[in-house]
């Protein structure tokens, strides 16, 4: 059995673990796909996930990562002779994958996450999507404002009772998924970003970094935060 904490070592192997992966970043999936697209970038991560050895936790941080400073470093040395679209396929021939990134509005939190975990996002979530519909009074849309005859625990038990009929059938359709989020996170690996996204420009790719980010990749998903606002080290 796979651990909560594991799922993304396992995304090439196992569906149910892709399922879980892409359940578990739904929200950073939601709040990268409802981004105005002048908050949107894209920043440069290895393609190859095993290069990034953990230190600890679940992340690789990447800001004293050698082999990313090293493949940057080259990237951005080809960026002044390279129009954009000819430097994001260049990227990739040099080993760079570019991950989608936004900052979390009132925040320093910047999230962003591959290709292949954006596409599987998508599909599970129009997935979802479909179910919440066969589920009436399910959605928040749906519900009257105010029930007539029901008290606060009475309408608090029927909630329960619609969520948990959306999650009997989110596993009843599992089988289904299986094939479906798998065919969604292999064809994203070639995907641009403007035709995942479904707009007409690509997010700007952002070769120069900030100083002021602590950057963190799992083999999937992208975490920065400002250096600033950390609490000082204790002594």
């Amino acid at each position: 059995m796979l651990g909560p904490g594991n799922l993304e070592d396992h995304l090439g192997d196992s569906d149910d673990a892709l399922i879980g992966a892409a359940r578990a970043q739904m929200l950073a999936y939601l709040a990268l796909r409802s981004a105005p697209a002048s908050q949107l970038r894209t920043v440069p991560v290895p393609a190859d996930r095993a290069s990034r050895h953990r230190r600890s936790g679940l992340t690789t941080p990447l800001e004293d990562n050698d082999l990313t400073l090293a493949m940057r470093a080259e990237a951005r040395g080809a960026a002044p002779y390279t129009e954009q679209h000819a430097l994001r396929a260049g990227i990739r021939s040099m080993g760079l994958d570019d991950f989608l990134t936004c900052r979390i509005p009132g925040t320093e939190v910047h999230l962003g996450m591959s290709r292949k975990l954006f596409a599987a996002c998508e599909r599970l979530h129009e997935e979802d999507l479909a179910i919440a519909r066969r589920t009436p009074g399910l959605r928040a849309e749906d519900q009257p404002a105010v029930v007539q005859d029901l008290s606060d625990a009475a309408q608090e038990e029927q909630r329960l009772t619609q969520r948990r009929i959306f999650r009997e059938q989110q596993e009843e359709a599992r089988p289904r998924l299986r094939p479906l989020l798998r065919d969604a996170y292999e064809r994203g690996a070639t995907s641009d970003w403007s035709d995942l996204l479904r707009r007409p420009q690509e997010p700007e790719l952002d070769l120069e970094g900030d100083e002021g980010l602590l950057e963190a990749a799992t083999p999937e998903t992208y975490l920065a935060v400002s250096r600033y606002d950390l609490p000082p080290a204790r002594p």
